[in-house]
């Protein structure tokens, strides 16, 4: 395994009971299957930086870093060749119309009712979005990773 973590985040943008979620394109595991706008983060970038520039690359739209709350972080392995850190943030308000920025790594950007996700959301944000759901804020938890003994 390798001796660094990445850093992911992944932006909630809501529109009353509605969330956007855009649909992978490819060839790997994930082709086909949905995910939130997200993305790493560059060299001295803050998080809430991040995430504003990853929402506007992805779907177009222009966020206030300072309008950006943490739901929920995950420390995950076993989603991508390296384990990572996601950091969960909702945009409580951001400018313009959602669309698809990068078709040639997504294949659409939908609006779904929080109540009818579909079911192939990808495992890995699945996680950030059933604790936003949940109403939970700023928690952690950790996925894939097999239990240490101590």
């Amino acid at each position: 395994m390798p001796d660094r973590h990445l850093i992911d985040v992944h932006v909630l943008l809501t529109n009353g009971d509605r969330l956007l979620l855009t649909q992978r394109r490819g060839n790997d595991a994930f082709a086909g299957r949905w995910h939130l706008p997200s993305g790493k983060l560059d060299a001295g970038e803050p998080i809430t930086a991040a995430a504003a520039r990853e929402a506007f690359e992805e779907v177009g739209v222009k966020i206030d870093p300072a309008d950006l709350r943490v739901v929920h972080v995950v420390h995950v392995a076993g989603s991508g060749p390296e384990p990572r850190l996601g950091v969960f943030l909702h945009a409580t308000r951001w400018r313009g119309e959602p669309d698809n920025r990068e078709p040639d790594k997504c294949a659409a950007v939908q609006w779904f009712s929080i109540d009818q996700l579909p079911h192939d959301v990808i495992e890995y944000p699945a996680v950030g979005i059933r604790a936003y759901i949940d109403g939970e804020s700023a928690s952690f938890s950790e996925q894939g990773w097999i239990s240490a003994s101590v």
